[in-house]
């Protein structure tokens, strides 16, 4: 199987079961919007409070913490054009998602259900950012939380 996450551990501690969740939920996503065949790939940091905050400051011009931040490389169009090449010779990244471990273990409490549920939302929810979904309007938001609910349920992650 190609490699089609890298994965930083910025500021915190590297863990062999983020990886291996992160890797699984990327793939679904992947299989799921038919970028398997492409030579795309995600950038994926997991951080600190403090990190994310500097980030969103920096990039997003707005000075506090959140959970997951997403820097997508492609508008939706372009991406469908990956995806309807046959020729996808040149890798290149989909989009860079930071996520604050400390945020999804606050919100996993806080929503009373698992890390691994909260975590795999988080990477979901980055991803389809990267596809150029987006949630502020009502009409998008219906577009994109069922494509994200999917992917959860195919992967057997569910609120409990």
């Amino acid at each position: 199987m190609k490699e089609i996450v890298q994965i930083e551990f910025l500021d915190i501690e590297e863990n062999d079961e983020y990886k291996e969740l992160i890797n699984a939920v990327i793939n679904r996503c992947f299989e799921e919007e038919k970028l398997i065949n492409t030579k795309l790939y995600i950038s994926i940091t997991l951080t600190t409070p403090e990190n994310i905050r500097n980030i969103n400051k920096e990039y997003r011009n707005t000075d506090k913490e959140t959970d997951v931040l997403s820097f997508p490389m492609f508008e939706q169009e372009e991406i469908k054009e990956i995806i309807n090449s046959k020729q996808h010779l040149v890798e290149d990244v989909l989009g860079d998602i930071v996520i604050s471990v400390k945020k999804v273990q606050e919100q996993a409490i806080e929503y009373g259900h698992s890390f691994k549920r909260e975590l795999s939302y988080m990477l979901v929810h980055g991803f389809y950012h990267l596809m150029g979904y987006d949630h502020i309007k009502e009409e998008d938001k219906k577009e994109m939380r069922p494509k994200e609910e999917k992917i959860l349920q195919d992967l057997n992650i569910i609120r409990n």
